[in-house]
């Protein structure tokens, strides 16, 4: 954790028409680290997300990746530097099997026919990488699977491809206590694995869970972000409702500096 951010925004600003959605945005994220992107519906963190995945071009500010500035222009960009996205709705198609699903738009070829076979072990690495045992047979349709086994497929693709930086939609929505535990325990493996992870979620017992660092948008501007350690679970309410909690976050409830 002693080394430098692999992903790091500054001033990012973002607007849509008159809208302005991002203000001077600071968001930084470490290998090694799960950083939880926190703030109530309309704070900016979904446009945020699709600004560092190459959805939303930034309007002004500088997007740096491994030391380096870079420029971020489309989600090709930002899967060439490993950076990959999983998003709430997982994206994933019901009518074909996990392998399927796992290369889905990169299909490995030999000559001009699928090679199955090298697919089906390279997912089969993967989900063992992450110490997922929970899949009984690569072959199942998703269609077949849990919402925590889906979440783990999706999980599982995002990190195929040699990622950096993996970012989780809402992981845990909708999922069962049980559900959540495994989803939870696979983030922090991954972390544990040296990829850096940007958790986004509603839920303050996750993000306790699972988190090193919080960082907390309110009103389109990053309030504070800071190591999870160091502020507590009401601390952390309050600066996703207010922009401030005693000496954290923004210096007035308007978003002024």
């Amino acid at each position: 954790m002693s080394q430098g951010p692999i992903l790091e925004l500054r001033g990012i600003n973002k607007s849509f028409g008159p809208v302005q959605v991002l203000h001077d945005v600071a968001f930084y994220a470490y290998p090694g680290e799960v950083t939880a992107l926190v703030g109530d519906n309309g704070a900016g963190k979904s446009t945020l997300v699709k600004c560092i995945g190459g959805i939303y071009p930034i309007d002004s500010g500088e997007y740096y990746f491994e030391g380096r500035k870079v420029n971020v222009t489309n989600p090709r960009a930002a899967a060439e530097l490993g950076i990959e996205i999983v998003y709430q709705d997982l994206a994933l198609c019901d009518n074909l099997d996990i392998v399927q699903n796992m290369f889905l738009g990169r299909e490995r070829k030999r000559g001009v026919v699928l090679d199955e076979a090298a697919m089906e072990e390279l997912a089969a690495e993967t989900l063992a990488s992450l110490s997922v045992r929970t899949v009984k047979s690569l072959r199942q349709p998703v269609s077949s699977l849990s919402g925590g086994q889906r979440q783990t497929v999706a999980i599982a693709k995002a990190v195929l491809w040699n990622s950096k930086v993996v970012i989780l939609d809402e992981p845990t929505a909708a999922l069962g206590v049980a559900q959540t535990a495994q989803v939870l325990e696979l983030v922090r493996r991954l972390a544990d694995q040296g990829l850096a992870v940007i958790l986004i979620s509603h839920n303050m017992n996750d993000v306790f869970a699972v988190s090193d660092r919080i960082a907390a948008l309110y009103l389109g501007r990053m309030a504070a972000q800071v190591k999870t350690s160091e502020v507590t679970h009401s601390q952390v309410v309050e600066l996703i409702t207010s922009g401030r909690s005693g000496e954290l976050g923004l210096k007035n409830g308007n978003g002024a500096a």
